[in-house]
């Protein structure tokens, strides 16, 4: 195993470790937090969490030994199962990311009929059409035989070996593709730029009453002044940052291997076998990114870690009291008798 491969396992085992650390942490808030289980949104997280659990404990293993072994690092049953679970996983991912950012989009465009429109029924019906429609392509996939090891990626995912079927499989792969990553890159850019552009016009309604007061306090602080600026300058930009941040960890995550796909199909130029692992890793790296952008950042998901934070560290403390009592029970109780 040459240095390359070295850095790609490392880069997947440090992928693993996160994830399961991060992703284990947002279902924990979810199962503490009754708050959050109440809101619509909270089944699209857990359906997202769920489904990079699942990746994280199964194919990116599989991954890793088909990158240390440099060849199949299961049996054909087991390579074809992860490759199922691969391809569903993909889009139910994609998929979950498109939902959330309807949800975002309903509430802050239509806020006073966000209720009525975004219940747990309504959200439940989206979490079974994203389950539907990701399971259509590896099913279609399993019945056609075009699931299995690739060694370019070196991973159990979509793969054909009969020449005779390239074209067809070029198709089924390219309408994957454009109905899981474009559509809901597609999604993600109208909701989120919908959103961009309300939040923006509610600054500016900010903007204009604060220059307004500034106006009529003759007498205030000029530090006073400058904080109210440089508040306003952060309050432009923090949208901006948000939505780039939703839309540039999709695009960085799932673009490179998505292209990679469709030139290996459409093009006879040879791909290096480490680009090939390095596109998947970067897939594998959003099941690691997804709690922080999604969940872990929120108010109410720090305020539920540092609730479970508390409780923990006041079991340890109640316990290390309640040793130490006993401990100087004890040493009373043997005390008389050692007189």
């Amino acid at each position: 195993m040459n240095s390359w491969d070295a850095g790609l396992a490392g880069l997947l085992v440090g992928t693993i470790g996160v994830s399961l650390l991060s992703n284990g942490l947002v279902l924990l808030c979810l199962l503490h937090s009754a708050d959050i289980r109440r809101q619509a949104p909270a089944l699209f997280t857990l359906n997202l969490t769920c489904g990079n659990l699942l990746c994280t404990v199964v194919n990116m293993p599989l991954t890793l030994a088909g990158v240390v072994a440099q060849r199949q690092p299961a049996g054909d049953r087991l390579c074809r199962l992860a490759a199922f679970l691969d391809t569903f996983l993909a889009a139910n991912s994609m998929l979950s990311m498109a939902a959330l950012s309807i949800d975002r989009w309903v509430a802050v465009v239509f806020p006073l009929s966000y209720r009525a429109k975004m219940r747990l029924r309504d959200a439940a019906f989206m979490v079974a059409y994203t389950w539907l429609h990701a399971l259509t392509f590896p099913a279609t996939a399993l019945a056609l035989s075009w699931l299995g090891f690739h060694q370019l990626y070196a991973s159990c995912t979509l793969c054909s070996r009969r020449p005779e079927e390239r074209l067809r499989f070029a198709i089924f792969t390219s309408a994957f593709h454009a109905l899981s990553f474009l559509l809901s890159f597609i999604v993600l850019c109208f909701t989120y730029l919908k959103v961009l552009k309300v939040a923006r016009f509610h600054c500016k309604r900010i903007d204009v009453i604060t220059m307004q007061t500034l106006v009529l306090l003759v007498d205030i602080h000029p530090s006073v002044r400058e904080r109210c600026l440089e508040e306003q300058k952060r309050r432009r930009q923090r949208a901006t940052k948000k939505i780039s941040t939703f839309i540039g960890t999709f695009l960085v995550c799932f673009a490179p291997y998505v292209i990679t796909r469709l030139v290996e199909l459409f093009s006879t130029a040879p791909i290096g076998s480490h680009w090939g692992v390095l596109s998947k890793c970067l897939a594998y790296s959003k099941a690691a990114s997804d709690p922080f952008v999604y969940s872990l950042l929120r108010h109410q998901y720090r305020r539920s870690c540092k609730e479970l934070l508390n409780r923990i560290f006041n079991r340890r403390s109640i316990r290390s009291r309640s040793v130490g009592l006993t401990g100087d029970s004890h040493s009373q109780n043997i005390l008389p008798v050692s007189e």
